[in-house]
């Protein structure tokens, strides 16, 4: 059975919930971009392709997106538009080094959030793919 899929009362299989909801929803993913900007932060390669002095505006941004693609509310989309994750960083030298930066303070966050297995495998899987998809510039 799928994490998530219930078996219903005349025994069919109900949509799994979405990850967002199994995770914990909204609280969730504050804790898991503030962790995953504390790592940034402290990185001073992966910080430089940051254009803003704060970084409270692109922790906000990956939130809404995570929780949208996560099953959450779709406040990415309401005030942003379509994600383009492509266009929205082409102007930013993404490199392989940058990409395993990316990662390592992303996977450091998760693990702080203690998911279940099934979840933390899912969202690392989906996180390692995007972060391979975004690089754009080959040391």
């Amino acid at each position: 059975m799928a994490s998530g899929s219930r078996v219903t009362q005349n025994g069919r299989m109900d949509a799994p919930d979405p990850l967002y909801d199994r995770v914990g929803g909204h609280e969730t993913f504050v804790r898991l971009v503030d962790e995953f900007y504390r790592g940034v932060a402290s990185d001073p390669p992966l910080r430089a392709i940051y254009p803003d002095d704060d970084l409270a505006a692109a922790a906000e941004r990956l939130r809404m997106f995570l929780e949208q693609y996560w099953g959450g509310p779709h406040t990415y989309s309401e005030t942003r538009g379509h994600p383009r994750l492509r266009i929205r960083h082409a102007p930013f030298a993404v490199t392989s080094d940058m990409r395993d930066r990316w990662l390592r303070h992303m996977n450091a966050a998760l693990d702080t959030l203690a998911l279940p297995d099934a979840e933390r495998a899912e969202f690392g899987e989906y996180v390692t793919r995007a972060a391979a998809f975004l690089v754009n510039s080959f040391d």
